[in-house]
């Protein structure tokens, strides 16, 4: 460690592949119910936590508690992540294909006429009109739809929302 330390990288890497299965071993060793994903995720949390708090090591004391701490420190880490991952999941046997909430299985009847829509466009400003033609019935971007319109980018998000808002008025007017 301490000429890996000193910026010896092949030491670095000798010093990595040697920790390598004392950390496996360790975390097997705690907690022997993990799959083998879960061992090899928390085996690389402490490799990259050591790589990023090496020059914290204290090349006078022994290293392997030190690298024993930084390990038992990613265990408990990781138990934390478990239990407030689990503490908020429901797991459930199948997954329904739509919300139960009545809103969101409603059929959307808000445009039932067509025609009264496309009309409520055509008597929109110009500059709202073509926004709304551009980006909502086109589906350009906002770049894309600058560049044809010549408004800016600024311009067509405001005249498209004033637009909705004026089409919205403008139906309910007609219902």
């Amino acid at each position: 460690m301490k000429a890996a330390q000193d910026g010896d990288h092949a030491a670095y890497r000798t010093l990595l592949g040697e920790v390598t299965p004392v950390v496996r071993r360790a975390v097997k060793g705690r907690h022997p119910f993990l799959s083998a994903d879960d061992v090899e995720d928390l085996v690389q949390d402490v490799l990259l936590s050591l790589h990023s708090v090496r020059a914290t090591f204290d090349s006078r004391r022994p290293f392997l508690p030190w690298l024993m701490a930084i390990t038992h420190n990613r265990i408990v880490d990781a138990a934390r992540r478990y239990s407030r991952r689990a503490a908020r999941e429901v797991t459930v046997a199948e997954y329904p294909e739509t919300s139960d909430a009545a809103q969101t299985n409603r059929i959307n009847d808000d445009y039932r006429d067509p025609e009264a829509l496309r009309q409520a466009v055509a008597d929109l400003p110009k500059g709202q009109r073509v926004a709304v033609e551009l980006l909502k019935l086109r589906e350009m971007s906002l770049k894309e739809a600058a560049v044809i319109s010549g408004m800016s980018v600024a311009a067509l998000k405001v005249a498209s929302h004033r637009a909705t808002k004026a089409l919205r008025v403008a139906l309910r007017a007609r219902d």
